[in-house]
This record gives C-alpha cells, structure tokens and sequence, in this order.
C-alpha cells in the first residue's frame, strides 16, 4: 500500500480541533517542524501536544506561533519551559501557562516512553517506581490546580510504585531520514528518540521524511518504524535550523 501524500496539507486533513497529538523530537533534534508549520497554517484549535523532552523547546518559532494563534489548550512533556527566569519572561508560552490560558502537565521522560509504550501494547495502566518519594507520587503536576488529581500507589517488594494511564495520542507528527511508500521508517541517529514508541502508540501516526524510497530499499535489520504503525507520509526538505534550547 503506497502511503505517500503528495501535499503536507493533504496528510494533516482530519486534524481536527480538539486532536491529542504527539511530537516527536528532542529539543531540537528529529522535531516535526514542517508538519507542526501545516499544522499552524490550518489554525485548528483547542489541541493537546505530548511530547518527550522539549521538541517545542527546540522549535521555538512553531511554539510561538501556537501560542500567538491561540491553538494550544494543554502541553505534556517532561521539559517545557525554558531554563531561566529571563528567558521565561520573554517566553509567550510560559506567560500563558502561568496566566492559566494554556495547562502544562509536566511528566518525568522515561514515564512518558512507558506510557507511550503502554498504549501500543495496549495496557491501560502501569506501576512504575519513578518520581515515588516526591511531588510525581502526590498528585499530576499541572499548572492548573484542579487537574492536580491523586495518584495511586502500590508497594511491591518493599519498594512503592505509582499508577501510571497509557498515554494513546489521535496522531503522531515523527520526523524520519527516510521512509519508503509503505511507511517503513529508519531515523539518523539520536533523531530517533522518542519518535518509534510515539508512532507506535498514536491512533493515526503522519511522517514527514526526507527522502523516500521504494519498498525493500530500506534494509530490513535498518528499520526502526515498521510501517504498519504508519497511516501517512509526504516528503519534506532537510531544514538548516540551530541547534539549542534557548
């Protein structure tokens, strides 16, 4: 099955107001950048983004635009904000969180791959030691404080653990080097990140690649998305961006 969209607009079409999207990337490194830039030309609204650790961080022009336009209602990630208190004053983003306009939950890293991971198992829930002693086992940290509901927790061997749900997306925006038209991904090094569990967990999961191939060109021991996790995929040119946080 060829799963190329000729048009980046074609492939984000029933992105809807309300979606639940995943973004892929780490700070700056394998973001969906021209996919999150369609997403923002088609103004749709009231949408949650979860993330892994900072892509939007990397991606400040996109996030500001986000914000600028109104579209984000929620962001998960582990790393949202940015470093300093200088910064954050300049930050739309971060004057918005703190205004209540927009929530940030804020989720340890490796729990957001677990709860990602989970859903494309299709586990509801899992326990987890991570974030047990501290203000992680309390409640979910959000910005907002009536979403700060409890969580549950469990001692297994002595040890506590602490409830966490799946985390299963709408759609997943992952950026790979190269993907053939069945949808058979292989990202370029640390650009993997948290790109394979996300296109694994989300309902429906939209690549943009910058190249892509014929089935079989890929070696087989070389991919790391197979392609049935994969609904679409449109080509993209390989942006020259700086890499940072800040």
């Amino acid at each position: 099955m060829d799963k190329v969209y000729q048009k980046i607009e074609e492939a984000i079409a029933d992105v809807n107001d309300g979606a639940v999207i995943a973004i892929g990337g780490f700070f700056a490194c394998g973001v969906p950048r021209l996919l999150l830039q369609a997403l923002i030309d088609k103004k749709t609204k009231n949408l949650t983004l979860t993330c892994g650790c900072g892509p939007l961080v990397g991606a400040t022009e996109e996030l500001r635009a986000l914000v600028k336009n109104g579209q984000l209602k929620k962001l998960i990630d582990s790393y949202g904000l940015a470093r300093s208190a200088s910064k954050g004053r300049q930050d739309p983003f971060e004057q918005a969180v703190k205004a209540g306009e927009i929530e940030l939950e804020v989720v340890p890293m490796g729990t957001l791959a677990e709860r990602y991971r989970a859903a494309a198992a299709g586990v509801a829930a899992v326990y987890l030691p991570t974030g047990a002693g501290s203000i992680v086992e309390k409640s979910v940290v959000s910005s907002i404080v009536a979403n700060r509901t409890p969580k549950e927790t469990r001692v297994f061997n002595g040890r506590t653990y602490i409830l966490e749900y799946a985390l299963k997306p709408d759609f997943a925006f992952v950026h790979a080097h190269t993907a053939d038209r069945e949808g058979n991904l292989r990202y370029s090094k640390t650009a993997r990140n948290f790109n394979p569990v996300m296109a694994s967990a989300a309902k429906i999961t939209i690549v943009e690649a910058e190249n892509i191939v014929e089935p079989g060109e890929i070696d087989p021991d070389c991919i790391h998305t197979p392609g049935i996790y994969v609904k679409r995929v449109v080509q993209v040119p390989r942006l020259k961006i700086r890499v940072g946080i800040d």
